[in-house]
């Protein structure tokens, strides 16, 4: 690394990307710093974080991109320690990337005040065999996109014959297989003639998110089957698709749009402006409420 590259990565502005922590007990030494060797976790926990914001589940992007990335050299510059309970950000951005490597620099802050930085060299290969592979060009542009502060999700609507597979596919990833919800009661004849929005396609083509919208009655729209990728919940992709689907309802007029939360989700559509309607059910097993919200 130049001594230029070093010093740039010095400043917060020159990162786009940052994951915020708080330093535990269990990560300070005798002296009452962080101990050395927690800096490298820190560093790789907001490599995953990193991947989030790019909205790519990890295994998933991998596997479809017919490889891995593999830790080649992981370098990192001590200027000042973190103390316990200090908050402090953690600024990544991709650097460069090679035929077959790409490089990854990193920055702790307290504040503005720099404390340790990383470079961080993987090397994309073959899982099978660990031999390098030239990096692929869809990882290459959702890198350079991320960086360049591009959308990293596409919203797209429409009904269940064009979309239907990539909804079917989350929700039953979400709903069966994470929530142990029955198969037969996931899919209903309703599937075949609501309008569907599937956000979420990020930038490799995979659905992250979907939902859909069936036909009003006296007025009130009603939204179901509201799905988000497991790894990369709160990352506003469920509110993305919440808007796509209540700016249909309203531009076919519709005043006011219901749905059936889950009561885990339930503060998840308070946020987007949704109230409690009715008492408390169950629904499969699961304790839901009745939540509303006015287009008008």
């Amino acid at each position: 690394m130049t001594t230029e590259t070093r010093t740039a990565a010095n400043r917060r502005e020159d990162f786009r990307f940052f994951h915020r922590l708080r330093v535990r007990w269990a990560e300070v030494d005798m002296q009452k710093i962080v101990f050395n060797a927690h800096y490298l976790m820190y560093f790789d926990t907001a490599i995953a974080d990193y991947w989030r914001a790019m909205a790519l589940p990890y295994e998933e992007a991998m596997h479809s991109l017919g490889g891995d990335l593999y830790v080649r050299k992981a370098t990192i510059d001590f200027r000042a320690s973190a103390r316990m309970d200090d908050v402090i950000d953690v600024g990544m951005k991709c650097a460069r990337i090679g035929n077959s490597s790409i490089v990854f620099e990193g920055a702790l802050f307290r504040q503005d005040q720099y404390l340790v930085g990383c470079e961080l060299v993987y090397v994309f290969a073959d899982p099978a065999t660990q031999t390098s592979k030239p990096v692929p060009a869809a990882l290459r542009e959702v890198l350079l996109g991320f960086e360049a502060g591009e959308p990293m999700r596409t919203v797209e609507t429409g009904g269940w014959d064009a979309l239907g597979e990539g909804a079917s596919a989350l929700r039953r990833a979400v709903f069966i297989e994470e929530q142990n919800i029955p198969k037969e009661l996931e899919w209903d004849a309703h599937d075949a003639v609501v309008l569907h929005a599937v956000v979420a396609r990020n930038r490799l083509g995979q659905v992250i998110a979907t939902g859909r919208l069936l036909h009003a009655e006296d007025g009130v729209s009603h939204i179901g089957r509201m799905a988000v990728h497991r790894t990369l919940r709160s990352g506003g992709h469920g509110a993305a698709v919440m808007q796509a689907l209540e700016d249909a309802a309203r531009a076919r007029g519709d005043r006011e749009v219901a749905l059936n939360a889950q009561r885990s989700a339930e503060r998840f559509y308070a946020r987007l402006g949704y109230a409690v309607h009715g008492e408390p059910f169950e629904e499969a097993g699961i304790p839901h409420v009745e939540m509303r919200r006015s287009l008008r």
